[in-house]
């Protein structure tokens, strides 16, 4: 590429960055041969670019080869007729060396350097005039060739103009009127022709090179905006991977390094101790079985696969977790020559998504104890309520046996029993014992009716002890089913969580519907779903408790949906509403709108809802129009 630059259109030369990552700088290990032709270079023409160094050599080396004919001719001259004077002239070449030494740029020392091969040349010409053809030599064609070499076509021009003019047109004149006989015979017309062919020779060997550099030139331009384009782009790659922390790796089909980042470097470096080398395999460090894994890896980047693993290392009591991709670089062909390596930190994500897991339990078991504080909650609430009736009816019956007319029976059979003697005789002519017939008559119809009555509320207080004892089963059950997964009859499991609220909706005249389509069985953890219905059911009470809607009603809807794939539980109620900005933060936990709520029961109903495979949403038309509470779960869903 140096060869092809002129002077006047020569540029520096980029060196490319792989270059001089490898220790290329365009000095280094230069030949013996060079370093003494860089002797005779001035310090301005020895820092030239690459392009103008080697024209300066060869102008040099030209030098000092002429040099040597020089003398070689002198030597000639003691045993042969021709004359001493181009040898004599030879000295000038010593003054290029000067030149060459002193000057700045290549113009002073080529001007003389062509001017001492043109004295050479015309010098032995005009010395040797027996020598008729000398104007047409094919040797003095290299002079306009080394002079566009040397000057460039516009200062080389003159020069040639000047060579023609005096080789094909002043010495041949000196020929005919020195050298020619008059008597001579020879073709005059042919002498002509042939050096004035010779001077065309001369004009088109300079047209030649100067074409030849043009199109040299524009090559050589077309090449730098390449180089710089290349440069511009490799510096930017570069600085793409050097800016980041991630590991960026470039491999042959060997797993020999090609590139490697700053941050491949610092990595290296703390896990074996080392310097990482370029043109080695980064794992050839690692254990036998390791390094077969990443040649395994390699063999299926190359076939055209991308991988993508997580693997750890352990660097003392560190341990390391990196998230590396694989991906094979693609000739045009189509074929993997080679691999790109990209590695990511992601032990501090690892560890916070260990944290986070326990922080899931830990939520998991808080959602499960707040789910069963409901259900207790729910459970004490109707246990309280029953109670009350429970209290009703034994105050009833004690007043009832506190007011019953047996002590009077008590006192009647009394009176019997004193007379017994003469009971007839009591009973006919004693008027206590007169009375005493009626009297025991109307007692045991009152004692009947008091038996009703009492009747009538022990059976209504063995009602209430048999809820009791129905919700302290159900709540039973489902304690020990929780975090179980078990075939479940959602209506069923919905009539119970019902059942825990039966008491405050009938007193609060909350009218239920129940609209349940026929759907199968299906596989869930019984306590969270049943968490999430009473938390549901809570929430529709409380939003129908401060609705002035008169005619309160609570609408659960169950039906097969997706294709049959999901079941959904719709809980709609027509109370109070939810606004559209409140509707999207719903689920966020510590969200709520009550004055006494927590903002927890929602978010913990979501989660245990995705656990499940499920998804539990909400839509309301706004405030003061009702919200549905839509739960979707898969109708297949793990085996118990």
């Amino acid at each position: 590429m140096a060869l092809l630059s002129t002077p006047e259109t020569s540029q520096e030369v980029i060196i490319p960055p792989e270059l001089r990552a490898s220790g290329f700088s365009g000095t280094e290990r230069t030949p013996r041969i060079l370093r003494w032709l860089d002797f005779f270079l001035s310090e301005p023409l020895r820092n030239a670019p690459p392009g103008e160094l080697v024209r300066h050599r060869v102008l040099v080396g030209a030098a000092c080869f002429m040099l040597m004919l020089a003398m070689l001719y002198l030597v000639s001259t003691l045993f042969t007729h021709y004359s001493p004077l181009p040898g004599v002239a030879g000295v000038l070449y010593v003054s290029i060396l000067v030149a060459a030494r002193r000057a700045r740029t290549l113009v002073a020392p080529a001007i003389i350097m062509l001017a001492t091969l043109t004295v050479g040349f015309v010098g032995s010409l005009f010395a040797n005039e027996a020598d008729l053809s000398g104007g047409v030599h094919a040797t003095n064609l290299l002079l306009p060739a080394f002079a566009v070499y040397l000057l460039g076509p516009r200062r080389a021009l003159p020069f040639v103009l000047l060579l023609a003019v005096v080789m094909d047109g002043l010495y041949p004149l000196y020929v005919l009127r020195h050298a020619v006989p008059p008597d001579a015979s020879f073709s005059l017309a042919r002498f002509w022709v042939r050096h004035g062919m010779a001077g065309m020779a001369f004009i088109g060997i300079w047209g030649i090179s100067a074409l030849h550099s043009t199109a040299r030139d524009a090559a050589h331009h077309s090449l730098e905006r390449a180089l710089r384009k290349l440069r511009a782009s490799e510096l930017k790659l570069s600085s793409i991977i050097e800016s980041t922390d991630d590991i960026v790796v470039a491999m042959d089909p060997e797993g020999r390094l090609l590139v490697a980042n700053s941050a491949m470097e610092r990595f290296f470096r703390r896990l074996t101790g080392r310097e990482l080398e370029m043109g080695q395999t980064p794992f050839r460090y690692s254990k036998p079985e390791r390094i077969q894994l990443w040649m395994d890896r390699l063999a299926l980047v190359l076939e055209g696969q991308r991988l993508r693993y997580e693997e750890a290392y352990e660097v003392g009591d560190v341990r390391i977790v990196l998230d590396v991709s694989l991906h094979p670089i693609l000739a045009e062909n189509g074929l993997a020559v080679g691999v790109t390596l990209f590695g990511r930190d992601i032990t501090q994500r690892k560890e916070a998504e260990t944290r986070l897991g326990e922080m899931h339990r830990t939520l998991v078991d808080v959602s499960r104890q707040t789910g069963m504080a409901e259900v207790a909650t729910g459970v004490l609430h109707n246990v309280g309520n029953t109670l009350n009736s429970v209290n009703i009816s034994t105050t009833l019956v004690t007043d009832r046996l506190r007011r019953s007319r047996v002590t009077g029976l008590v006192k009647a059979t009394g009176l019997l029993r004193e007379h017994l003697a003469d009971l007839s005789s009591f009973l006919t002519r004693d008027a206590r014992g007169q009375k005493l017939p009626p009297y025991l008559i109307a007692v045991s119809d009152e004692l009947m009716e008091e038996r009703e009555a009492m009747l009538k509320e022990m059976q209504s207080l063995a009602q209430s002890v048999e809820h009791i004892k129905s919700i302290v089963s159900m709540q039973q059950k489902h304690a020990r089913s929780a975090g179980a997964v078990e075939q479940v009859d959602v209506p069923q499991l919905i009539d119970e969580a019902l059942r825990l609220h039966a008491v405050s909706f009938e007193r609060l005249a909350i009218r239920i519907v129940r609209d349940y389509a026929d759907v199968p069985h299906i596989f869930v953890d019984r306590h969270k779903l049943l968490q999430i219905l009473i938390n549901l059911l809570s929430n529709a009470r409380h939003a129908l408790v401060d609705s002035a809607q008169e005619d309160k009603c609570l609408r659960i809807h169950v039906e097969r949906a997706g294709g049959g794939e999901q079941l959904r539980i719709d809980v709609t109620d027509n109370g109070v509403g939810i606004s559209a900005e409140n509707l999207a933060r719903l689920f966020t936990q510590g969200f709520t709108t009550k004055k006494t709520g927590h903002g927890f029961g929602l978010h913990i109903s979501a989660l245990a809802a995705e656990e499940m495979k499920g998804k539990l949403s909400c839509t309301s038309p706004g405030l003061g129009q009702g919200a549905t509470f839509t739960l979707e779960l898969p109708v297949k869903g793990e085996n118990a």
